[in-house]
């Protein structure tokens, strides 16, 4: 059964939110005492022929309250750092069991007694183009399919292949690669980028953020998701 891991890492992350505000508000703290010290201080050994002009005193008074606004923006953006963390450990967690498709170009082709399997895969096209290719590839490079899927508008799209190379033999099984051309109606280069698919089984805490570990070893973020199956 699938399990999340590390997902109390968000009570982590409120933790630390927590520490660092503290310590800003220790920080802004004994910076007023500092300021309100002096600014007495200055008041009671001023010249009496040559007091401080009232300005000035109320410049002072301006920058503290200017350090007391940012202190109250750094809290509040703390606040929404950890309500964010929690709302995407929600999202993930809701992941888990779930196939995705990811930017990645690996497929796989393996047989079973009734048919061949071959891993989903897609594709996803930054604009409308007027034509698009598929090329499949073993491991030594070899182009053993292509298929010219036509024109196509922009978005994300799931493809099946049967494991049949473009000669309509069964390809064996192994490791394959798949790659996207495409062009708008000028034959200019038009952005695609491939998919791959991946079953997502954990949920884990790392030192650049959250990530989904998925079955067969690789992790990515939230941001990395193009379709969910």
């Amino acid at each position: 059964m699938s399990t999340v891991s590390d997902v109390s890492g968000s009570g982590a992350s409120a933790a630390a939110a927590s520490l660092a505000n503290a310590q800003t508000n220790s920080l802004v703290s004994g910076t007023q005492d500092r300021f309100l010290t002096l600014l007495v201080t200055q008041l009671q050994n001023q010249d009496p022929l040559n007091p401080m002009d009232n300005a000035q005193v109320t410049s002072q008074i301006a920058q503290l309250s200017t350090v007391n606004g940012i202190q109250q923006l750094n809290s509040t953006l703390l606040a929404l750092s950890g309500q964010m963390d929690m709302s995407q450990s929600l999202q993930a967690a809701s992941l888990i069991g779930k196939d995705i498709l990811y930017p990645g170009a690996k497929l796989s082709v393996g047989g079973s007694p009734d048919a061949t399997i071959v891993t989903p895969f897609g594709y996803d096209l930054m604009s409308p183009a007027a034509k698009t290719v598929m090329t499949v590839r073993d491991a030594s490079g070899a182009t053993v399919y292509t298929q010219d899927l036509g024109p196509q508008d922009s978005g994300v799209y799931r493809l099946a292949w049967d494991g049949r190379t473009t000669g309509g033999t069964q390809a064996p099984d192994g490791a394959y690669t798949v790659s996207f051309g495409a062009t708008d109606a000028n034959e200019q280069p038009v952005s695609v980028q491939a998919l791959t698919s991946g079953h997502v089984s954990s949920v884990a805490y790392a030192t650049d953020g959250l990530k989904l570990n998925l079955a067969m070893g690789d992790k990515i973020s939230l941001l990395d998701i193009r379709q969910i199956m």
